[in-house]
Order: structure tokens, then sequence, then C-alpha cells
């Protein structure tokens, strides 16, 4: 009996993407690849269903295997467009400049002397986004401009992403009104349906961006609600999660804290496969929900872990311990960011601009007055009322105002009371011996001759309990059991933190994703080099800020002595616990004690396995 021969793995796999079932897909296109049954011309199929399904180091690692076979096939073009999307994908989900610059220079010089096509389209629009990242407004207009104009032609997709960038440019120069003209236009273009799943989402989402960051909520909220009626049919990858932290923000300033909470809380979920420092972008807006929700605890665990993803989580933390009554820490903490702003590039925030202080000044007012510091408080809101000037913007004129009011008040009533720290008694240690004792609510810390009362947090515990045992090596979940009086190495009082039970879902970084990280580090090398042969110094800087940044991602997914941690075991709820919280600990001694805190940020390493490891040519002991 003859019928019509069984579709192959290619077909099924086609099939499932073309009724968006992308897991499905994947599964049939790794398969198809196992068996060798795909060809280089499918592996752009392959890299678009791996990001949809939310496989991120799976689409770049393909896309790069697609322009390595471009080229070995000579065509220029197709490799061009093939180191086009590598470029894409680095900078809009991970936003590391260094490798982005890399690959870009690869697809123009294979560009060079060809007629125009889509790819030049393309290429124009992640160098646009590139120097607006970095703060080249007047670069990145030049190459928006031209995508436009190419992208007209060739890629409306293009073209469209292109009037945002140039929007975006133009905003953060001051045109605020051409800016927002030139977005609007962005936004037709994208209601109307002329363009694909993935550039409608990056056009709602960029222009979201530049109008919350411009705090033109109004318009920022009809956006957001086109957005959330296209998504459920339309967003594929990170959109998703975008969609939901734009939502998050709008709630938060309507006051519906919980609704607000729970958007934020999806959106870090759907966020983590594809999101590197950027993560922190949900993290910090979770932490502004919650301390708003008066959480203060629960506020500090999310900025915490966005710090530690590498993003900047100030003002919040600031903000956190002014909640706490941590006056002098609050104001120390904002005066540092005001002083030396974080400069990682982020597409979800104004570039590193005037824009981007606003909420690093709003915060500062507040907290200046509570320290009693009226001086810096009122530049604070002069220098936020400049800002809302020169913006045009109403949210921002409407803060100023508020920042100004507030200094007013507080002139009248200069008497303001703020937390002191018992001066420590001299007399109570030996000079020149090292100490790290608790005193009821405050530790006692001596070191180098200088000793210093520090209130208690669950950090100093874990760092007393390594300084008792220098270059040994202590389980975070033995730490972890100790502070909470459970029992010691091998009877855990506490069952979901058995070092081997259940919910361990295998190593962090699979191999092909410890071999993307090695690509990137190897890249931003190459950055690095590149920049000190033409003398740029910001750009080396920036890059070697990204290095270190995969430095300690690797690190966090590869322990002391080359161990794999585990990623949602107990082991690792465990190092995450501990290392933030000595985190947290040694912040509070670098503010009181500098010189000890330098001491244990060099000696004490944190992870499933903590300890402290000081300088074996300077011999310390430690009074505890």
């Amino acid at each position: 009996m003859s019928g019509e021969p069984d579709p192959t793995l290619l077909e099924r796999a086609r099939a499932a993407a073309a009724r968006c079932d992308w897991q499905a897909a994947y599964d049939l296109l790794t398969e198809a690849e196992s068996a060798g049954q795909l060809s280089p011309a499918d592996l752009p199929l392959l890299a678009d269903v791996a990001y949809a399904a939310g496989h991120l180091d799976v689409t770049i690692e393909v896309w790069e295997r697609a322009y390595g076979a471009c080229v070995r096939a000579g065509d220029a073009v197709a490799a061009a467009g093939a180191a086009a999307r590598v470029a894409m994908h680095l900078l809009f989900d991970t936003a590391l400049m260094a490798p982005v610059r890399g690959w870009l220079t690869r697809a123009e010089h294979l560009l060079v002397g060809q007629d125009e096509t889509p790819v030049h389209a393309w290429v124009a629009v992640v160098r646009s986004y590139e120097r607006l990242l970095v703060g080249d407004l007047q670069k990145a207009r030049e190459w928006a401009r031209q995508a436009i104009a190419v992208g007209s032609n060739h890629a409306p997709a293009a073209a469209a992403i292109g009037r945002v960038a140039e929007a975006r440019s133009l905003i953060l120069e001051g045109d605020v009104q051409q800016g927002l003209v030139l977005l609007e236009e962005a936004g037709v273009a994208t209601v109307s349906g002329e363009l694909d799943p993935l550039s409608t989402g990056v056009v709602y989402c960029e222009l979201v961006c530049a109008l919350q960051g411009l705090g033109q909520y109004d318009l920022a909220e009809e956006w957001t609600e086109a957005m959330e009626r296209w998504r459920p049919t339309g967003a594929i990858g990170s959109i998703h999660g975008r969609c939901r932290v734009h939502r998050a923000e709008i709630l938060r300033l309507r006051g519906a804290w919980d609704e607000a909470e729970q958007q934020a809380l999806l959106a870090c979920q759907e966020l983590r496969p594809y999101l590197r420092r950027e993560l922190g972008w949900p993290l910090c807006e979770l932490g502004r929900i919650r301390l708003l929700k008066g959480d203060v605890e629960g506020a500090e665990e999310a900025l915490l872990e966005a710090d530690e993803a590498g993003w900047d989580p100030q003002p919040g933390l600031a903000l956190v311990e002014l909640a706490r009554g941590e006056v002098a820490l609050a104001a120390a903490a904002i005066r540092a960011a005001l002083a030396h702003p974080s400069n990682v590039p982020s597409k979800e925030l104004p570039a590193n601009t005037e824009l981007r202080r606003a909420p690093l000044l709003e915060a500062a007012v507040e907290i200046e007055i509570a320290a009693g510091d009226l001086d810096r408080a009122r530049a604070a809101a002069d220098e936020l009322e400049r800002v809302a000037a020169r913006f045009e913007s109403k949210v921002l004129a409407a803060s100023a105002a508020l920042a100004q009011g507030r200094v007013r008040l507080a002139e009248g009533e200069t008497t303001v009371r703020t937390p002191v720290e018992r001066a420590p008694d001299p007399s109570e240690r030996p000079p020149g011996r090292n100490a790290f004792r608790r005193e009821g609510d405050f530790w006692s810390l001596s070191y180098e001759g200088r000793t210093v009362l520090v209130k208690d947090l669950k950090g100093m515990h874990y760092l007393a309990r390594l300084l008792a045992e220098p270059e040994r090596e202590v389980h975070a979940l033995d730490l972890v059991a100790l502070e909470s009086g459970g029992a010691a190495p091998g009877g855990r009082s506490e069952p979901e933190l058995q070092r081997w039970g259940p919910g361990d879902a295998g190593e962090m970084l699979d191999a092909r994703a410890k071999d993307a990280y090695r690509r990137r580090l190897a890249e931003i090398e190459e950055d690095i080099e590149e920049a000190r042969a033409i003398g740029d110094t910001g750009r080396g800087v920036q890059a070697a800020s990204e290095r270190d940044f995969l430095a300690r991602e690797l690190s966090r997914a590869v322990g002391l002595g080359g161990r794999d941690r585990k990623a949602g075991s107990a082991s690792e709820r465990a190092r995450a616990s501990v290392t933030r919280a000595v985190r947290q600990a040694l912040v509070r001694i670098r503010l009181h004690h500098p010189s000890l805190g330098k001491h244990l940020d060099h000696a004490i390493r944190t992870g499933t396995y903590c300890a402290y490891l000081p300088d074996p040519r300077v011999p310390l002991e430690w009074a505890l």
C-alpha cells in the first residue's frame, strides 16, 4: 500500500515553528543536526528557533557557524549578514560592546565594494546602537540615518529601528520634540503590522524605554498597552519579559504595587535565559516596588542580586539604608554613585547623560536632608531642576519642584538627628592587635591600629567563621547551618539545605556555554589591544570592565578547584545567600574601616566553597 512518505525531522521542525511551538521545533532541529540532516542553509532557521525557545548562547553560536560556512563558500554578503546577527544578539541581549565591535568590523570589511543590500541596513542599525550605548550621540545619529536610508529601500524593519535610534540620540542631546516625532513614526510603522515579530518587539520596547527614560509616562502607558495587545501572539525571545518590566513600572506608578511586583517577578523569570548584566534592570524594578511596599529586606535582596549581575543598584541600595535609619551609610552610598556614575552600557536606560542622573539626584535630596547636609541637598535639587528644563519633562519638573520644596522645608528646621555609632574606647583593645569580635548589636573590628564598631549583619558572622581558619575551604551550606544554629557538617538540621538533596538542576553553565564565554573573553582582549593601539582610553576601560564581568560570571559557574556549580540546588541557593550576605558586610566594613575593607576584599573568596586567603608573606592573627 503506497502513501505519502513520512515527513523528515526538518519538515516537522518547520511545521512546529510555523505554529510557534518553539521548544518542539528546537528539539527536532537539534535531533536533525545530530543525525547530519541539516545543511549550512538550515542554520539560520536553527538560530532563530533557538532564540525563540530561550537558548541565547546556542543562537549566537549557530550564527557564528553560519558566518564560517559562508566565508568558506565565498558568499561575502551572507557572511556579513551572519556577522551582523551575532553582533545584534550580543548587543541587545548581553550589552557587551567589545565583541559587538569585533563582529561589526568583520561585517563591514566583507561589505566593502558590494552594492546596497538589506545587510547594509542591519549593520548600520547595530552600529548606531553600539555608538548610542557608549554615548557617541553624533555618530549614533549618522549611522541611524544610514539605516533609515538603506532600509527604506531594502529592509523596512531596519529602517523602523533606525528611526528609534535616531530619535533616542536626538532626545539625549536635548532635541526632545523632534525625537518624539520620530518615535511616533516608528510606532506607526509597528502598529501597521509591516515588520517581523522580533523587529516589532524591538521597536515597541525601544519606544517605551525612550519615553519612560524621558518621564513621558502618559505616552509610555499608551504604547505599553499596545505592546500588551500584541505580545500574546507576536512576542518571541526576550521580548515577553521586557514587556512585563515596562508593565511593572506603569503599575508601580499607578500604585498597584502587588500587581507590579508579580509582573516584575515574572519578568525576572522570563528574562533569565536571555539577559546577562541587563537582568539587573528587572531586578532593580522589583527592588523599587518592594521598597514602596515596605518590604525592605525583599528590596535589598533584589538589588543585591542586580549588583551581583553587574548592574548599578543605585539609588535603590542607598534608599534601603535610609529606610533602615542608616543615614550615614545612605549618604555615603548616594555620594559615591553621583561622583562615580556607572558606565555600564544599557539599551534599557538612557545613555550615561543627565537623564541617567535624575533618579540619583531625586534620592540624593531626600537622603542629604535626612543627613543634615542642606548644601548638598540644595545642589542636587538645583541640578535636577536644570535636567527637567532641558528635557522638557513634566514628570521631572514635578520631581524637581518636590525636591526644592523639601529643601526649603528643611531650611526652616536645620537640626536633624542622625544615628551616631558609639565611638570605641581605645583602651578596650591592646594597640595594634587585629580583632573581629561581636559585642551585642555591634562588631568591634581592629586592624592596623585602628578600631571601629560596625552594626551586626549576617555576613559578619560568616566572615568571622572564615577568619577563624585561614586557607580552609568552608562549604556555603556549613556557613548557613552554623549561623542558623543547625548541626555541624555531616548533620545539617535544615532538610532543604542538604548538599546532595533534590532540586539539583545540573551545571550552571554547560560546556557549550563555557566555550561561548571564553570566546567572548578572547574577543574582548582583542578589543582592548585595539583600543591601546589607537589610544582610546575610554574604550579600553569599558572593555576591561566587560572582561572582569565575564570572568566573574565564569567564576560563579566554576568554583574553587574548577568544580562545576549546580543550578537550582540547595548548594547553589546557599552559595547565593552567603555571597550576598558577605558582600553586604564588606560594603559596611569599607565605609567604616577602608583599609580593613580593602584587605578583606582581596582575601575573602566566596562561592560554593568560601575561604579566607590572606597573603602568606604577611601572616595575620585575629582575636575572635
